[in-house]
């Protein structure tokens, strides 16, 4: 029991040493989560890209873009998770989250942490990671406003999910009591195109308003809190539902991009991005603002969609979303923070998601408690160009697949622990067989499309990463 409420005592404590005066001096912090986005869609990553991103783009070109950046799950709730928390997703239970909240009441967040020092917290879009549920006439439990945030609207998980309704911090603002159809596209897999579920709905809700109703929301917390709140610094999470499925283009976005339905989705969730930094400018809020965009895990785009419109969501990396390969977790990601980091620049440093989280302390000079954020790695030398690019900022990222297949890279090596994909992209499992490799290893310094495993010619570094892999899976931590 203690153990369990060391971090609860010491976020309090940190609450109660809380200086006004202080937080009026840090950075404002806004973390743009996309949805499904690859590495391949934003023009800053693929210059061949045929999906114009001209706001995405202005963030890289104003901040420092990783090209090694990587989620800590190859999907939604998984990555979620370890964003918000610090800490590997496999060390819990995230497959609960359709009935159970998956955060740990006692386990401290970035939104606690910064809230501890005086931050006004908000959330605003897609949680996907569990409310105790006991109806939805009844207060949701275990959500964003039981997890540090002050405020939230928005949706329990995604938008092909159901049942599809709005939340107002803990209570749903019109219960699920309607229905809808199944919806799929033609030309399109069935989990692509305008799919979703079918199941219960909010009467008057239509998917196809969620994303720039989330943005009027976030927009306006925003300009409401630059004039009225000067002296207090924002923590703004906006996790978009989008481009995942549904991709529902505006009337303003339907046919314009080279790569389908897809491509114009993903240009709409650029424009709204575009809404987010101008209302950053109204509210005169930009300068002190540390700015982060990212994708939560790859894209759903066969090689087939690539071949038939000529557009790579990958990036030229192997695979898809759930993947175990590289295009299942290296995500695009971004950070903008004038004065702090020099514009325009590039990093080859291997981070994880998990990873906000010991910078955000950082950047705000709190002291982590020794049971928070455990997977999370300082990288604040590396945004202000501090850190040698020879000299690694972390230790071995460790990533399930969606299959739960195990990943950790180590260096230029990266190993994972069976055959296949791990995830979407078939066969996500392949039998080893007899005296042949039982898991793969790629020199992605050498091979960064992973089509020469090494395994059978390695079996010193196959040998060192299991087990550096198993240290790390059985530890509670590896933040030193």
């Amino acid at each position: 029991m203690k153990r369990r409420l060391a971090p609860l005592l010491a976020s309090l404590a940190l609450v109660a040493a809380a200086d006004p005066a202080a937080a009026a001096t840090l950075p404002h912090v806004v973390i743009i989560l996309v949805d499904d986005m690859g590495y391949g869609d934003p023009g800053c990553f693929n210059p061949a890209s045929r999906i114009p991103t001209p706001n995405i783009d202005r963030i890289a070109s104003e901040g420092l873009r990783f090209t090694d950046a990587h989620a800590p799950g190859a999907l939604c709730h998984p990555s979620r998770y370890g964003l918000l928390t610090g800490r590997y997703p496999f060390r819990t239970d995230v497959g609960q989250w359709p009935r159970q909240a998956v955060i740990e009441p006692d386990r401290m967040t970035v939104a606690s942490l910064l809230r501890s020092r005086g931050y006004r917290t908000a959330m605003v879009g897609k949680w996907h990671l569990g409310f105790d549920e006991r109806g939805y006439d009844q207060p949701l439990v275990g959500g964003p406003v039981d997890r540090g945030f002050d405020t939230f609207f928005g949706i329990r998980a995604s938008t092909d999910i159901p049942p599809y309704f709005y939340i107002r911090n803990n209570r749903a603002v019109e219960p699920p009591t309607a229905a809808i159809a199944a919806s799929r596209s033609e030309g399109w897999s069935p989990i692509q195109g305008a799919f979703w579920r079918a199941g219960g709905i909010a009467p008057g809700l239509h998917l196809a308003d969620v994303l720039p109703r989330f943005t009027d929301e976030a927009v306006t917390l925003i300009r409401d809190h630059g004039p009225k709140r000067s002296e207090q610094p924002l923590f703004l999470y906006l996790a978009f539902p989008a481009p995942h499925t549904p991709w529902l283009p505006g009337p303003g976005f339907a046919g314009r991009s080279g790569a389908g339905l897809y491509g114009d989705f993903t240009m709409m969730v650029d424009a709204m991005i575009g809404r987010v930094l101008q209302a950053l400018e109204d509210a005169r809020m930009q300068e002190n603002t540390l700015l982060v965009f990212t994708s939560d895990n790859g894209p759903v785009w066969y090689p087939e969609d690539a071949q038939r419109l000529g557009h790579d969501s990958s990036g030229g990396w192997r695979g898809m979303k759930a993947d175990a390969w590289e295009a299942g977790h290296r995500m695009p990601f971004i950070v903008r923070w004038p004065g702090q980091v020099k514009t325009g620049t590039t990093t080859r440093q291997t981070v994880c998601f998990t990873d906000l989280f010991a910078t955000l302390a950082a950047v705000t000079g709190a002291e982590l408690p020794e049971d928070a954020a455990p997977d999370s790695f300082n990288f604040l030398p590396v945004l202000r160009g501090e850190q040698p690019e020879s000299k690694p900022i972390r230790g071995p990222v460790v990533i399930p697949s969606g299959n739960g297949t195990m990943t950790i890279r180590s260096g230029p090596w990266k190993y994972i622990d069976g055959l296949g994909s791990g995830g979407f992209t078939k066969p996500a499992r392949i039998a080893p067989e007899p005296g042949g490799p039982s898991g793969q290893l790629y020199n992605l310094e050498t091979d960064p499309g992973e089509t020469n495993n090494r395994f059978a010619a390695e079996p010193a570094i196959v040998a060192r990463l299991r087990t550096e892999l198993e240290r790390i899976r059985s530890a509670t931590r590896t933040r030193p």
